[in-house]
C-alpha cells in the first residue's frame, strides 16, 4: 500500500473512533422487561460485555464484524447483566465475518455467530425478523436502538438494557455531514439534529424499525456522544440478505 494511503487510512480510523467496549444509549430509557427479547450481550471469557447482537434464528446471532476480537459467548434472556447465570450463557461455535470486511470505514461491517446449541424460544427469548430486499427507509418510520453501557460521552456503563427512539436521516444529508465518503450499504439514524443516539460500543446491536432489524450499529463520530453531532451509521441489513441466507444454509 502506498504510504499516503496508509496515512489516510490511519487518520480515517482514528476519526471513526471505533470501539467494541460495550453498548451505550444516549438519552434513552430502561427497556421494558417484556420487550426486545431478541437482544444479545456478546461477552468475553471474563463475562464482560463487549458488544450487542440480536437473535435471528434459534442458533444464530447477527452482529457487527468489528465485534469479533475477544467474544466467546452470548447472553440471552435477560435485560439485567447482573443477573446472568449459566442458563443465559451460550458459547459461540463459529464466527462468520463478511468476507469483504476490512474495517468500519470500508463497510461490510456484519457478522453472524453460530451458537453451540439451539436456544428455546419462550417468554424470555425470541428472534427478530429481518427486512425484505429493497426496503426503503424514511423519517416517518418508527425506529429504536438499544444496548447496555455508557449513557454519556466518557460516562459509565449500565447493567440494564436501555432503548431510545431515533429517526432515519436521509442518506444524502448524512453524506454531507461526514468529511469522507461513507461506505456503501449503510443507513443513518440518530446522532444528528437530535440529542439521541448510540455511543461507543453499541456496536452490533440492531436498528429496529417497524418491528424488523433493518440495521447493525457500526460507528459514530470519534467517541463523541454529546449529540447533536454527526449521524450515527449502521450496516444496512437488507443489502446482505443473500449473504445471510447462504451462511444459514451452511448449517441446515
Amino acid at each position: 500500500m502506498h504510504p499516503l494511503h496508509k496515512c489516510l487510512l490511519f487518520h480515517l480510523l482514528m476519526y471513526l473512533g471505533r470501539s467494541a467496549d460495550g453498548s451505550e444509549i444516549i438519552n434513552g430509557k430502561l427497556a421494558p422487561e417484556n420487550s426486545m427479547l431478541y437482544m444479545a450481550s456478546l461477552q468475553n471469557s471474563n463475562g464482560h460485555h463487549l458488544c450487542g447482537g440480536f437473535l435471528i434464528r434459534e442458533d444464530f446471532v447477527l452482529t457487527a464484524a468489528h465485534c469479533d476480537p475477544g467474544i466467546t459467548h452470548v447472553v440471552l434472556g435477560t435485560h439485567d447483566l447482573k443477573s446472568v447465570n449459566d442458563d443465559n450463557k451460550i458459547s459461540i461455535k463459529d464466527k462468520y465475518k463478511h468476507e469483504s470486511y476490512k474495517n468500519e470505514g470500508n463497510g461490510n461491517d456484519i457478522m453472524l455467530l453460530k451458537l453451540s446449541k439451539k436456544v428455546s424460544l419462550n417468554g424470555r427469548v425470541q428472534t427478530i425478523p429481518l427486512p425484505t430486499s429493497g426496503i426503503v427507509m424514511n423519517k416517518q418510520d418508527d425506529c429504536q436502538v438499544a444496548g447496555w453501557g455508557y449513557i454519556e460521552s466518557g460516562g459509565r456503563a449500565v447493567d440494564d438494557l436501555r432503548v431510545v427512539d431515533v429517526s432515519i436521516i436521509n442518506l444524502e444529508v448524512c453524506k454531507e455531514q461526514w468529511p469522507f465518503d461513507l461506505p456503501a450499504n449503510v443507513i443513518c439514524a440518530g446522532g444528528y439534529g437530535t440529542d439521541k443516539g448510540f455511543c461507543q460500543g453499541d456496536s452490533g446491536g440492531p436498528l429496529v424499525c417497524n418491528g424488523k432489524a433493518v440495521g447493525v450499529v457500526s460507528f459514530n463520530n470519534n467517541f463523541i456522544c454529546n449529540y447533536p453531532d454527526k449521524p450515527n451509521v449502521y450496516t444496512d441489513v437488507s443489502k446482505y440478505l443473500t449473504w445471510i441466507d447462504d451462511v444459514l444454509k451452511l448449517d441446515e
